[in-house]
């Protein structure tokens, strides 16, 4: 693949005045004496160093978006990276896929066009489905993590469960897709565009055929390749794509309902692809507010300034992943919150894995639970 200057200069990436800004508020370049964002862009930009971007920085950034709220030029450096990471090809990659790689493996066979897949046997008779309807529940690649992470403490299909019962709640029986694949936000992000196309088009003929007007996700990853990544490819969607904390806040709000249970201090992770990437950032708040007796308290970077959990794509995930999330878990600690609130599935996974850490567990004591598992608690 040809690097496509056009694409460069729609990114600003030329207007660069190399002041730092980027790596100033970089997660990554907090922890690493090397990596900064500024840098990369200023050697791709000279290719005064031909080989600095294939190096593994060019995959240790976690396209989170800091920088590019911080920026005096507007440089959209995230999909900046995007580009450069297309250009250098997956067959490149100096980058480490985590968990031996076996995400991206399951994310690869699901490209077969052929595949019959049993996804849905967490599905008991206490849920409410239907064949046809309104709403679909876009499940994503949950019954895959619950399986991966179970040891360490983390039941992904509970948010899935959760979810269900909270669509339930308000009388709506969604449909499931039987032969789901993943939405391939790791692909996309990772520069495999091919492999990002092939499960891009399946999901979107399965959407299509089901004849749903309206798709909830509980993934902010999920959410956001559907709702801006997927219609680069195929066009305006006949659909309308919703994270279910936007669908709880409309919900709770038309009802003017409030929900009542034990009372819980807590605090809320901004996850990157639903807060900076989209914009959504006080639905998850407004459904906080509904909830009896919660007491609810921000973090010193909350919203734009949220921290990222350390990972994205599952690549690089390293001594620096944990030192961001330990950084995220002690200012949730200080919120004097007993439970860090999360609404991305892998947020939750991350900061789980980053408290396997005896040390860190006994000094935050924070549990980590998601935004639909909590809410799940107040319904009567």
């Amino acid at each position: 693949m040809e690097i496509n200057i056009a694409q460069i200069r729609e990114t600003n990436a030329f207007s660069c005045l190399e002041c730092g800004k980027c790596t100033g508020t970089c997660p990554v370049a907090r922890y690493s004496k090397t990596f900064s964002p500024r840098m990369i862009l200023i050697r791709a930009l000279r290719n005064t160093h031909p080989d600095s971007i294939k190096s593994a920085d060019l995959w240790s950034c976690l396209t989170c978006q800091r920088c590019d709220e911080i920026c005096p030029s507007d440089i959209k450096y995230t999909e900046f990276i995007h580009l450069l990471r297309q250009f250098v090809g997956i067959e490149n990659r100096e980058g480490t896929c985590s968990h031996g790689g076996i995400l991206e493996s399951i994310s690869r066979i699901m490209t077969a066009p052929d595949l019959k897949q049993q996804r849905l046997d967490w599905v008991g008779r206490d849920f409410q489905t239907a064949p046809s309807g309104e709403y679909l529940y876009f499940v994503g690649c949950l019954p895959y993590f619950d399986v991966l992470f179970n040891e360490i403490g983390t039941q992904s299909l509970n948010i899935a469960r959760s979810t269900l019962k909270i669509l339930n709640y308000f009388d709506i029986k969604p449909q499931l897709l039987p032969n789901e694949k993943c939405c391939g936000h790791d692909f996309y992000w990772n520069g495999d565009l091919e492999n990002f196309r092939k499960l891009a088009e399946a999901n979107f003929e399965q959407i299509k055929k089901s004849g749903a007007r309206y798709v909830i996700t509980s993934c902010p990853e999920c959410y956001r390749t559907l709702k801006t990544d997927y219609p680069r490819f195929f066009g305006k969607l006949p659909f309308e794509v919703k994270h279910i904390s936007e669908f709880l806040a409309e919900q709770l709000q038309q009802k003017k309902h409030r929900l009542k249970g034990d009372g819980l201090r807590v605090t809320f992770q901004d996850p990157c692809r639903l807060g900076r990437h989209l914009g959504v950032y006080e639905p998850p708040r407004q459904v906080l507010r509904h909830l009896s007796g919660l007491e609810f308290n921000e973090m010193a970077h909350h919203h734009k300034r949220a921290i990222c959990c350390g990972v994205t794509g599952w690549m690089n995930c390293s001594q620096i992943s944990k030192q961001i999330q330990a950084q995220r878990l002690r200012e949730a600690r200080a919120t004097g919150a007993d439970t860090l609130i999360t609404a991305c599935p892998k947020c939750q996974i991350h900061f789980q894995c980053a408290l396997l850490d005896k040390q860190l567990k006994e000094e935050v004591n924070l549990t980590v639970q998601d935004l639909t598992e909590v809410v799940v608690t107040y319904l009567a």
